[in-house]
């Protein structure tokens, strides 16, 4: 009887033993992923602010409450397709063209980026435009090819840019405070379901969360709060 009550003993202590690995193992992942995520929000808007404050991007100053949405990109590094991280890896926010608020945020990769960088540096930070329904209606697919599936244009850069761009995104770039030529003619921008997850604590769409609203998260405030004052 001593015997089975040891091996029953045992037993229970190995499955606490296992669960407790199994604990301690995926919760620091999920703290990290979310801790990941509310970074990329807020270095996504200090990228934000850092564009609205440089005089050389007027045009994108003027024309973002023209927008129907925008891709924050705090950092494109000079490589390939990125899977974590936050490199390669941003935002994109949606205005409701009702009410005129702006969405909480949908977290997504850029991959395959043709550097041409007219300055020194291995990385750039970077706005996207949205300026048609057919260029936010194509970031609500798993995955867009920019100048395949959509078109895109590099925005006027310096003081008193007034060129007329026609394109369904238009997309700005700097290193290091300064304009960077980054040509993103051919990159893919995927959705990045883990950091969706991550931050809104269940599995979501873009759709989810930009059209239906399922979802927020109130670290996000001080990002939507930016591009609401940036329209003024």
């Amino acid at each position: 009887m001593k015997g089975k009550n040891s091996k029953f003993g045992a037993l229970v202590l190995t499955v606490m033993a296992v669960s407790a690995l199994l604990i301690t193992g995926i919760t620091p992942v999920r703290a990290q992923d979310q801790a990941e995520a509310q970074g990329i929000v807020d270095k996504a808007r200090v990228t934000f602010d850092a564009f609205m404050r440089n005089k050389d991007y007027t045009w994108l100053q003027e024309n973002v409450k023209k927008a129907k949405g925008v891709l924050i990109y705090p950092q494109i590094l000079k490589a390939g397709f990125f899977l974590g991280g936050s490199g390669g890896t941003g935002v994109f926010l949606a205005k409701d063209q009702k009410t005129g608020d702006w969405s909480q945020p949908a977290f997504y990769t850029v991959g395959t980026v043709s550097f041409g960088l007219q300055i020194g540096g291995e990385a750039a930070q970077t706005v996207i435009l949205a300026m048609t329904q057919k260029a936010v209606d194509s970031l609500y697919t798993s995955s867009v090819k920019l100048g395949g599936d959509t078109s895109i244009a590099v925005g006027p850069v310096g003081a008193g840019a007034k060129s007329n761009v026609m394109a369904d995104f238009i997309a700005f770039s700097m290193s290091k405070g300064a304009y960077a030529g980054l040509n993103l003619e051919g990159s893919v921008v995927g959705v990045r379901g883990s950091l969706n997850k991550a931050y809104y604590g269940e599995e979501v769409s873009p759709v989810q969360i930009i059209v239906e609203k399922k979802v927020s998260n109130a670290g996000s405030s001080g990002l939507r709060d930016a591009l609401k004052k940036a329209e003024k």
